[in-house]
């Protein structure tokens, strides 16, 4: 064994997974949380999109600063503030008695998530060597897709035996032992002390909120509301401002030089794009099996194991074959068999069984276990340890804005597509929504309304999905034509500087 390694590397590797999967789970536990919430805190509809939507903008918009931050003082103490932030937000959440009182909660909660997200993977690619780093980050992965699938099964347990406040409670002692564990175990590290840039955290800021919150509101009425324009404009103008700043300050915040590496380039394009695809995967597949097929929450939930599974056996499957067959041709692997995923959900139709969605499923689990992990590692192996705070926090930042920019287009792509599949005889309400349309069935008995939007629906997530195949087509030809299919050299290899390790007290 390599005598420099961490002995407790791998116990390391547990707390980085716990700190992941808390946030994850976080905001997936939220969503089935929503109506009970809603009914207890009185909250408008207004109240809830402020409730969901305050977290992703302050989550977004401080990632790029949160992992500069790491780099500059230190990524274990910033993952520790965060996780600090992160706990006594989410207990200021179960005790909110007020639609305000919650999204203040769920802001402080935004910031914690930012300082504990890019400071995870930072300290992963400085732990492990270039050998066992892949392993590692199969295993980080995981952590993230046991979230994206369990979310939604935890929630509706809980919601169902106890109160939503029980969402935001599991929390705190997962983030009280993730505490625990890293002064236990985690040594310091850090990249050289530089000026801080403080024009560029300050745009870095503006332009990304901004552009999310474009993201979100643009589907509700596009350009023709002059508070999208407005937001729109300022991200345009803040991050050519940011951009322009970067390339000339001497201490940039963000490297924009990575850009030039072919690995760095491509894997945050493809990503981009498939995360464009994947945005809207589970906003629309958990209507579907909620709306369309009938079922109860915690079981559409539970309809995701399948993926599961297949996302977390690939994940190791990949560990093993990156080093041997390069990570373009893993990715781009993994892409073209999650895009042959997608267009099997586009085959779904309103009367269609299980037994296909699974299939379904663990053929789109199967191509993102082997993608991922492949183009994130081609990504962070061309970041210099120096600056592997905020080359994670690229990666976080560029798979967050991906992913917001696919529920946007993906939803939008649902709701024209739905309003047009219905009959010009059909109520206008029933034209909007799915949720509409059954509710206006329930209340008049139409039971031939109940099938034509069941199956208007199925015919616009089939729409939606063909859209997010095509997205990760794309995304593969990305990879295959600007990617290199070797690892990039571990930054002592090349010549950059190593981070600075500061021994644990």
């Amino acid at each position: 064994m390599n005598a420099t390694r961490d002995p407790k590397r791998w116990w390391i590797l547990i707390v980085l997974c716990l700190s992941t999967l808390v946030l994850v789970i976080d905001n997936f536990v939220l969503a089935v949380a929503v109506p009970p919430l809603a009914e207890d805190l009185d909250a408008t509809a207004q109240d809830i999109q402020w409730i969901l939507d305050s977290y992703i903008l302050v989550f977004a918009g401080l990632l790029l600063t949160a992992g500069s931050l790491a780099d500059r003082f230190g990524r274990r103490r910033v993952m520790i503030v965060g996780l600090a932030l992160f706990g006594l937000a989410s207990l200021g959440a179960t005790m909110a008695t007020s639609p305000i009182e919650l999204i203040v909660a769920r802001v402080v909660m935004g910031v914690g998530g930012a300082l504990v997200l890019p400071s995870t993977l930072s300290i992963l690619i400085t732990v492990f060597d270039d050998a066992e780093r892949r392993k590692a980050m199969s295993f980080w992965s995981a952590a993230s897709v046991l979230g994206l699938v369990g979310g939604p099964v935890l929630g509706g347990v809980l919601i169902a035996h106890f109160w939503w406040g029980a969402a935001f409670l599991i929390n705190i002692p997962v983030a009280v032992l993730a505490i625990i564990a890293t002064l236990t175990l985690m040594p310091e590290s850090k990249g050289p002390w530089t000026t801080p840039d403080l024009p560029g955290a300050v745009l870095s800021m503006v332009g990304m909120t901004a552009l999310v919150w474009t993201i979100i509101e643009f589907p509700k009425g596009g350009l023709e509301h002059a508070s999208t324009l407005i937001t729109l404009t300022t991200a345009v103008v803040a991050l050519i401002a940011f951009v322009i700043w970067e390339r000339r300050v001497a201490h940039p915040m963000v490297p924009l030089d990575l850009f030039r590496n072919r690995d760095f380039s491509g894997g945050s394009l493809s990503l981009t794009l498939v995360q464009v695809a994947n945005g809207g995967l589970l906003l629309v597949l958990t209507q579907y099996l909620q709306f369309v097929l009938g079922y109860s929450p915690t079981k559409a939930g539970s309809a995701f194991i399948p993926m599961m599974i297949a996302s977390i056996v690939c994940n190791a499957l990949g560990a093993g074959l990156g080093g041997k067959v390069g990570n373009r041709t893993l990715a781009v692997t993994g892409m073209l068999v999650s895009a042959v995923g997608l267009g099997l959900l586009a085959g779904l139709s309103a009367h269609s069984d299980f037994g296909m969605l699974a299939l379904a499923l663990v053929v789109l689990g199967a191509g993102a276990g082997l993608a991922q992990p492949a183009a994130i590692a081609a990504l962070m192996g061309a970041v210099p340890q120096e600056q592997a705070g905020v080359g994670s926090a690229l990666n976080d930042t560029i798979q967050q804005a991906g992913a917001a920019l696919g529920i946007a287009v993906l939803g939008s792509i649902l709701s024209s597509t739905f309003t047009a599949g219905m009959p010009d005889s059909a109520a206008e309400p029933a034209k909007r929504s799915i949720t509409d349309a059954l509710a206006l069935a329930a209340r008049t008995g139409d039971t031939e309304l109940l099938a034509t939007a069941r199956d208007a629906f199925s015919t616009a997530m089939s729409t939606s999905f063909l859209a997010g195949g095509a997205g990760i087509l794309a995304a593969a030809i990305v990879a295959l034509f600007i990617m290199r299919n070797t690892e990039t050299e571990p930054a002592e290899q090349a010549g950059r500087p190593a981070a600075v390790e500061v021994p644990a007290r």
